[in-house]
């Protein structure tokens, strides 16, 4: 039977580099999401922009996490890895990942080869998805690594 990734073997991999973060860093990361989380539900806005800066939130969620853990994504694959790396820091489902991962494609088809790919279903599952994931992260931090968590964060 296999032994279970974890992020030190990602980092043996070259997925991952050894990082310090500090509890700045990460309510700036969280500051971003917030304002991402918000920037998605303007008014006007077309889906494929909605989509992308929901999808940006829940990237930078799941940097937080790994930089909480002592890790910053290498740039080869950076947003699989990132994504995938949920699993490992804050216990996401496979689910809820592999929803990631194919808006992480969807994302990459609507910036780069084809206006008006995104669904307003589309759009409000991820940030749906998003803003879940925003609490789930939070409390994860402030529980796992309360010297990491930003103050009046729960």
């Amino acid at each position: 039977m296999a032994m279970k990734s974890n992020l030190e073997d990602w980092r043996k991999n070259g997925w991952l580099k050894e990082h310090r973060s500090s509890r700045r860093e990460i309510a700036d990361l969280l500051a971003v999401v917030d304002r991402d989380l918000a920037a998605s539900q303007t008014d006007g806005l077309v889906n494929d922009w909605q989509f992308n800066i929901a999808y940006n939130a829940a990237l930078q969620l799941a940097t937080a996490a790994l930089a909480v853990c002592g890790y910053e994504a290498d740039r080869s694959n950076h947003h699989y890895r990132v994504i995938h790396s949920l699993a490992l820091t804050v216990g996401v489902d496979p689910a809820t990942i592999q929803t990631l991962d194919t808006c992480r494609k969807k994302r990459n088809i609507s910036d780069y080869e084809r206006a008006g790919a995104v669904s307003d279903v589309e759009v409000d599952s991820l940030r749906r998805i998003a803003v879940r994931l925003r609490k789930q992260v939070a409390d994860w931090i402030a529980t796992n690594h309360p010297d990491l968590s930003p103050k009046g964060e729960r």
